[in-house]
């Protein structure tokens, strides 16, 4: 199994979290490969410049090429609120996942149209390098309860 985490935000090591999420991605390894992709580019910073609909727009633009051949779930605020255990039922039985962080406007509603599903992990507004830390853990928390492993209990 293969997972992608695939984020809007600038690429580089960020001194705070890096350390839980290489922590996250290497005890996932017995269950899935986990990669995270930082997705930006200088269209993505114009547009943030411009208004909430154009910098939606580029981030569809900049995450469409992510979305071949794999199952593609969109965290959005505005989506259903899923439970650990909701959550792990769509990790399973796939073999490519790809899980979609926004940008700072979030997503239009193309882009989450074109996804398999779009859940929401509550109402609360969190940083995108805390919410990528959080859907890590997530995600290796949905893995053991596939895998009836204790971790999850």
């Amino acid at each position: 199994m293969k997972i992608n985490v695939i984020i809007i935000d600038k690429k580089g090591k960020d001194q705070l979290y890096s350390g839980l999420i290489e922590h996250y991605k290497k005890i996932a390894k017995p269950f899935a490969k986990v990669e995270v992709i930082e997705v930006f580019d200088k269209d993505i910073a114009k547009a943030q410049d411009i208004s909430p609909a154009a910098a939606q727009k580029s981030y569809t633009k900049a995450l469409e090429k992510y979305m071949q051949s794999s199952i593609n779930i969109a965290l959005d605020p505005s989506s259903k609120e899923v439970n650990s255990h909701e959550f792990a039922n769509l990790l399973k039985n796939s073999v490519n996942i790809n899980l979609f962080i926004g940008g700072a406007y979030g997503f239009e509603r193309d882009f989450l149209n074109k996804c398999n599903n779009a859940i929401s992990f509550g109402k609360i507004t969190l940083s995108h390098k805390l919410v990528k830390v959080v859907l890590l853990e997530q995600v290796f928390r949905g893995l053991t309860i596939n895998n009836n492993h204790p971790y999850h209990k």
